[in-house]
C-alpha cells in the first residue's frame, strides 16, 4: 500500500519550514509545537539508523552503492508497515539505480511534495548553513556530482545522498515519472501561506478547518522558530552553523551576492528559474 509522502526540496528550501507547519497542524494546541519534537513527518529517508534498523544490516558494512540497492526496499517496507500516511524529508535527488529502477519506489509513494525557493537566495541560506563562502555556495550549487555524506573518512549519521546541481535536483523530482507531484515555491508559502499550505495538505488526502490551518501557520512562524533556537537551540543544526533559522527572508540575496555571482547563477540555472517563474522570458530576476 502507498503510504509515504516525500517532502523533497534541495537543502535551505524551505523543507524543514513545512515539517513544523505539520507538526503544530497535527498537535492541534494552542502553544507552538517544539522545534526539537517534529513529531508529524517521520525523519529524513537518509536516516542511517532506520536503514541500520529495518534492514538489520550495518550501512557501514556496505558500499554506497549496496546501500543505495537496498533502499528501495527499505521505503517499501516502511510504506506496508505503516497504518496512515507518512511524511518524510528527503534532500536526494530523484535518481535510478543501475537497472533503472528509481531509488524512491513508486510502490510506496503516495505522492510527493516538492519544495522549490529561488536559487540567488538557496546561495546565500547554504553558505550559512555551511559555514563556507557563497562562492563555494554557488559552486556547489552548478556541480552534478553534488553531493552529501559521501566520503568515507568518518561514520556520518546519513546514508550517501547524490544532490547533483540545484538544476538537476528540480527537474529530478518535478519529472519524476509515475507520481503524483505538488510543487509549493517558498516564497508562496512566504506570501500566501494559508493558500499554499492548504493546497499542499490537501493534496496529501488531509483536510483541516481553516482556522486550523491559519493556527499552524501562525505557531511556524519564522519569528517563532527563531525564538525558539535562541532560546533551546535547534537539533538539526551543522555544527558550526551560527544559526539554522537566520533570516528566512525572499529576496535577501539582494543584500549579499555580487554583480558577477548572480550573473553565475543565471547562467546556471537560468532556464529551470524561468520554468518556476523566478526569471521572466525578458530576463528579469523575480523576487
Amino acid at each position: 500500500m502507498k503510504k509515504i509522502i516525500w517532502l523533497a526540496s534541495y537543502p535551505k528550501s524551505g523543507n524543514t519550514w513545512f515539517r513544523i507547519f505539520l507538526s503544530n497542524l497535527f498537535d492541534d494546541k494552542e502553544d507552538p509545537a517544539d522545534i526539537n519534537k517534529i513529531t508529524s513527518t517521520q525523519g529524513i529517508a537518509s536516516a542511517r539508523h532506520i536503514f541500520d534498523e529495518t534492514t538489520g544490516i550495518e550501512a557501514s558494512d556496505l558500499s554506497h552503492d549496496e546501500v543505495d540497492i537496498l533502499r528501495p526496499g527499505l521505503y517499501n517496507s516502511i510504506s506496508d508497515e505503516a497504518k496512515e500516511t507518512l511524511f518524510i524529508k528527503v534532500h536526494d535527488a530523484y535518481t535510478f539505480l543501475p537497472d533503472r529502477s528509481p531509488l524512491f519506489p513508486a510502490s510506496a509513494t503516495k505522492g510527493i511534495i516538492y519544495i522549490i525557493r529561488n536559487p540567488l537566495d538557496v546561495a546565500v541560506s547554504n553558505s550559512n548553513h555551511n559555514r563556507c563562502t557563497v562562492q563555494k555556495s554557488i559552486e556547489r550549487m552548478g556541480d552534478g556530482s553534488y553531493g552529501l555524506c559521501g566520503k568515507n573518512k568518518r561514520l556520518k549519521d546519513q546514508l550517501r545522498q547524490k544532490i547533483g546541481s540545484w538544476s538537476d535536483h528540480v527537474m529530478s523530482w518535478t519529472n519524476a515519472p509515475d507520481q503524483k507531484i505538488h510543487i509549493i515555491r517558498y516564497e508562496d508559502m512566504k506570501q500566501a501561506p494559508a493558500e499554499s499550505f492548504t493546497a499542499a495538505i490537501q493534496f496529501a488526502g488531509l483536510h483541516f478547518d481553516p482556522e486550523a490551518v491559519e493556527a499552524a501557520i501562525k505557531n511556524s512562524s519564522f519569528e517563532e522558530m527563531q525564538k525558539q533556537e535562541k532560546e533551546k537551540g535547534f537539533k538539526e543544526r551543522p555544527s558550526g552553523a551560527l544559526s539554522f533559522f537566520r533570516k528566512g527572508e525572499a529576496g535577501s540575496w539582494r543584500e549579499q551576492l555580487t554583480p558577477e555571482q548572480v550573473k553565475q547563477i543565471l547562467h546556471d540555472h537560468g532556464r529551470v528559474m524561468q520554468s518556476y517563474g523566478y526569471l521572466t522570458p525578458e530576463g528579469e530576476i523575480v523576487y
